[in-house]
């Protein structure tokens, strides 16, 4: 009989659906502390979420009434639902010692603390940058890390790393 921790392994890192997503902070043998959770915007706000599907039903309805083209019409529902897929789709984030994880629908992302030199805090989530000062191209080459309950868990950690790569510069300050 398999044990509970074999079964996670296996788990291919997705939780049982009904569970709420937290933070969880623990150790890994090879990475340290980690601080790991899922970010599920569409969750957070159902009327919001509402407002988005019907949305994107009328402009697949008005592709249609224009185009009587089922290929342009099925085009349109994909453009408009790949365009929210961060909304849409849960994001795991797994910060570790080493390395950011950050896991969509679409793609898996695998960052060194080490490429990252400033972050800046907002409402919502936190913006790690290559840059040692403020630049236009930071939101380009930077990551957003979105909160999800955890804010203060989250910057205390990017926080932490930041100064262990040497410079640190606070977007508050």
């Amino acid at each position: 009989m398999p044990d509970e921790d074999n079964n996670q392994q296996l788990s291919l890192g997705f939780g049982h659906p009904t569970e709420e997503p937290e933070t969880s902070r623990g150790t890994a043998e090879d990475a340290g502390e980690v601080l790991e959770w899922v970010c599920h915007p569409a969750k957070r706000n159902r009327l919001l979420t509402a407002a988005v599907s019907l949305l994107i039903v009328v402009i697949v309805i008005v592709v249609y009434a224009m185009t009587y083209s089922v290929l342009f019409t099925i085009l349109a529902f994909l453009i408009m639902t790949g365009s929210l897929a961060a909304f849409f789709f849960p994001t795991r984030y797994t910060l570790t010692e080493k390395e950011i994880f950050v896991k969509t629908a679409t793609q898996n992302l695998h960052k060194k603390w080490s490429q990252y030199r400033t972050y800046y805090p907002d409402r919502n989530g936190i913006l790690l940058s290559p840059f040692a000062r403020p630049s236009r191209l930071e939101n380009f080459r930077g990551l957003y890390i979105r909160f999800w309950n955890n804010r203060d868990d989250v910057v205390a950690y990017v926080k932490k790393m930041i100064e262990k790569g040497g410079t640190m510069t606070d977007g508050e300050n």
